[in-house]
């Protein structure tokens, strides 16, 4: 296999939680014009975990079926993306590993940076295949994005969880080379460790989203990446879903072009299906965007795909993809639709009661109560350690 050999994904799954949150309860809740949130932050509904629901069992939902498809014999490395982190030292991924039933002879590595970290884990494998062709990388990226009740960021909430796993001549997506990269130190988004909710300038973070757009892009195009018009579609990390088209609408005016409605929604509409209804995963969300697109768009066999990480902080990537020949036969469109609609409806005070849950710190056994009906759950926390099960 030579450098220039295709590495990308060959598999893609997503999962997200047992319980929606619908934006017209939140709506006649707050007594918020419903429209503020349909059409001026593009959202409809966002996933809820359950008590016994966190980054690892929405990560063992999204990667069990890549397994179940392809073996574990040839993952040797499984990186996990988040930004919120269970434990402080042990990686999420070494309890979906055990869940999975993932061979001993593997690594385990979790990634921090904001909403990018999926996409470093992203190269990061891409990486470890080109050095070694025979062996496959699982990256997850799961996240539950949380803020305060009655808090501004309170209906750009979510959570979800994407398995990928990456390897030689791909059945989905070649991930091209070069990518455009940039990095500055911003205080629009944090979480303390000692808070359990995310801190956010909301102007800050859309300036510096769009600044984070202008400097990749600027780098991408000085690596010799593709021109603007090459690309059938963009896929964006997408904190709400018309982050997108203000992000678009800026780079088309970076690039001279025209801000034209109607070209916009043709690069954008098919990638904001599903996050519409989640809400925010975080890492996950630029990838459950790629979903979206592949499982809504007609056909895009070699077709050349745009993805825009951004991660608060901040850290963004801009890269390419060309779609593989045969792609849709490979497409799990069936799965994650029944993901999302399995999810049961909320009303605000099991909502509000549901985010307001948090483990006592004493030490104590505390067992959680069974609620999800997914592929693996969490049992309790017993004297600090973190006990899950499989179904």
């Amino acid at each position: 296999m030579t450098q220039d050999a295709a590495i990308g994904i060959h598999d893609l799954s997503f999962a997200t939680t047992e319980f929606v949150l619908n934006h017209t309860t939140l709506a006649e809740h707050d007594g918020t014009d419903i429209g503020k949130y349909h059409r001026g932050i593009g959202q409809q509904s966002m996933s809820v975990p359950a008590a016994d629901e966190d980054i690892v069992t929405m990560a063992v939902a999204a990667a069990a079926p890549i397994t179940a498809r392809h073996g574990t014999d040839q993952i040797r490395t499984v990186l996990f993306a988040t930004e919120t982190s269970i434990d402080q030292s042990k990686a999420a991924g070494i309890y979906v590993h055990s869940l999975l039933g993932l061979p001993s002879s593997a690594r385990v590595v979790e990634l921090k940076q904001a909403c990018y970290g999926g996409t470093a884990a992203l190269q990061l494998a891409i990486g470890l295949v080109r050095r070694d062709p025979t062996q496959r990388v699982l990256v997850i990226a799961s996240d539950v994005s949380k803020y305060e009740l009655d808090s501004p960021g309170e209906p750009t909430q979510g959570a979800a969880a994407v398995a990928m796993l990456v390897a030689a001549d791909p059945a989905l997506l070649r991930i091209e080379d070069p990518s455009g990269l940039y990095t500055a130190d911003v205080m629009d988004f944090w979480r303390p460790n000692y808070r359990s909710t995310a801190l956010v300038d909301g102007h800050e973070s859309i300036t510096a989203y769009l600044q984070a757009l202008e400097g990749s892009w600027k780098d991408y195009t000085e690596q010799g990446g593709r021109p603007l018009g090459d690309f059938a579609a963009f896929c964006y990390h997408q904190p709400f879903t018309k982050m997108a088209y203000k992000a678009h609408c800026h780079l088309l005016n970076v690039c001279g072009q025209d801000t034209d409605p109607d070209e916009i929604a043709r690069v954008l509409e098919l990638t904001t299906a599903y996050n519409t209804v989640l809400g925010n995963s975080y890492t996950a969300s630029m990838y459950i965007a790629l979903a979206s697109l592949l499982d809504h768009a007609d056909d895009l066999t070699d077709r050349a795909v745009g993805f825009v990480s951004y991660g608060s902080g901040s850290v963004a990537e801009i890269f390419g993809g060309t779609v593989v020949p045969g792609y849709r036969k490979h497409l799990r469109t069936a799965g994650h639709r029944e993901a999302i609609d399995r999810r049961r409806p909320l009303d605000i005070a099991r909502y509000r009661e549901l985010h307001e849950r948090s483990f006592p710190t004493d030490g104590g056994v505390h067992p959680v109560p069974r609620q999800t009906g997914g592929p693996a759950r969490l049992l309790a926390l017993d004297h600090h350690k973190r006990l899950y099960e499989s179904r």
